[in-house]
């Protein structure tokens, strides 16, 4: 360690005792900041990862479907103009082309954690007088179940479907008076019919969900759905949530058929979160400044107070470089402590609002997660801000001419 060092310390120790008050105020002052900046960093990625969840737990990441069919117009022939007028062709429920084979060169992609064959259309449960549309959803529960999260959702029976099973939501058993072990008859328009036994109850938390999806097995919804073999999308999910585009779009140039990630069928909630985090760092930005801005004008005052201390010390034999150290040890000494009184704060903020943000049932709204990074880089940037805070002060400090600063 350089004999130079105790010296610069101690000075920089001294001058902060000496103006005990404005030392208080501003550590003060970046504690408050850093606190916030902790708080308002760990909610908003609480929230975000909430809501991705909510998200990414019941949608698959990429949808592979056949491409839609086009209606094409008639050519002209030779020497004569024909006059078109082209419509929109209804869309029929139909396979995706040797589903298999892509199934398999989608399972060798080293991004793709699991692909799901899925066949959905509509029909209608029928119970005695009453019946039900509904969207019918043929599955394969070994991939699917680990596509989505349809286990945790289950309030009763099993998420494991046979060809002889039905998953019903709370409110459409709610609406045709079924429960657990029930018989249903449920049927599609080409005039297929199947008696299944409910064999599980699950709740989204979403009505309109809760109320129209059912979940059969794959075979049961190509037997009724007329599509033998066949599937009417694959599902995929990737080990990196955020590389769906990039890769939707490779599956797209090697397929041929249409792909759609959960960015851009989510497009304007992505657009949200973006946002959500541009406030967020914005929020970060003005707070750094502000605790800059406090640090600077601290050592500005003190640089005039002490300038006879200073022209002293210059005319004793301290160089430049000690003096401009001084001050920038205490701008850093300043953001380091508080820093620390900060993130304790930011910590007991959060702690707060957990036991405060609560629903009904005495679950939390969402979970927040403590990241021990976050406070080691609140720590380290309140350090750097309160060095750079001092840069000015600390080069006019050093560069006071010593007979001029002992005169005055």
């Amino acid at each position: 360690m350089s004999p130079l060092l105790p010296f610069e310390w101690i000075l920089a120790t001294r001058f902060m005792r000496e103006g005990r008050m404005q030392t208080a105020l501003i550590i003060s002052g970046v504690a408050l900041g850093v606190s916030v900046i902790v708080f308002i960093s760990a909610l908003i990625s609480g929230l975000q990862t909430n809501l991705f969840r909510r998200t990414l737990d019941y949608q698959a990441q990429i949808v592979i479907r056949p491409q839609e069919e086009v209606a094409r117009s008639l050519r002209s022939t030779a020497g004569a103009e024909l006059a078109t007028l082209v419509q929109p062709r209804a869309q029929r429920l139909r396979s995706v082309d040797q589903w298999q084979t892509v199934r398999k060169a989608l399972e060798a992609l080293p991004e793709v954690v699991v692909v799901a064959p899925v066949l959905a259309g509509a029909g209608f449960v029928v119970r005695g007088d009453a019946n039900k549309a509904i969207s019918l959803v043929g599955i394969e529960p070994r991939s699917y179940l680990q596509l989505i999260a349809l286990r945790s959702q289950m309030v009763e029976g099993s998420a494991e479907v046979s060809s002889a099973d039905i998953l019903i939501g709370t409110e459409l058993g709610k609406i045709l008076g079924v429960g657990l072990g029930d018989k249903l008859i449920v049927q599609t328009a080409n005039a297929a019919s199947a008696t299944l036994s409910v064999s599980g109850v699950f709740d989204f938390g979403n009505k309109g969900v809760n109320e129209r999806s059912v979940y059969v097995a794959l075979r049961t919804a190509q037997n009724l759905l007329n599509l033998p073999g066949g599937v009417s999308s694959l599902e995929l999910n990737l080990r990196q949530p955020f590389d769906a585009e990039t890769v939707a779009q490779i599956v797209r140039a090697q397929t041929g058929l249409d792909v759609e990630s959960w960015i851009e069928l989510n497009a304007q909630f992505f657009s949200a979160l973006q946002a959500q985090s541009m406030s967020n760092n914005i929020i970060r930005f003005f707070v750094g400044l502000t605790a800059a801005l406090g640090i600077a004008s601290v050592l500005v005052v003190s640089v005039v107070q002490k300038s006879k201390e200073i022209g002293i010390l210059r005319a004793t034999g301290s160089s430049r470089t000690q003096i401009l150290r001084v001050f920038l040890l205490q701008g850093a000494m300043m953001g380091l402590f508080g820093s620390l009184l900060g993130s304790v704060a930011g910590w007991a903020f959060l702690m707060s609002w957990r036991a405060i943000a609560i629903n009904a049932d005495g679950t939390p709204m969402f979970v927040i997660e403590f990241d021990s990074l976050l406070f080691v880089w609140a720590a380290l940037g309140a350090t750097l801000v309160g060095t750079l805070a001092a840069v000015f002060p600390a080069r006019t400090a050093a560069r006071l001419d010593p007979a001029v600063a002992i005169r005055g």
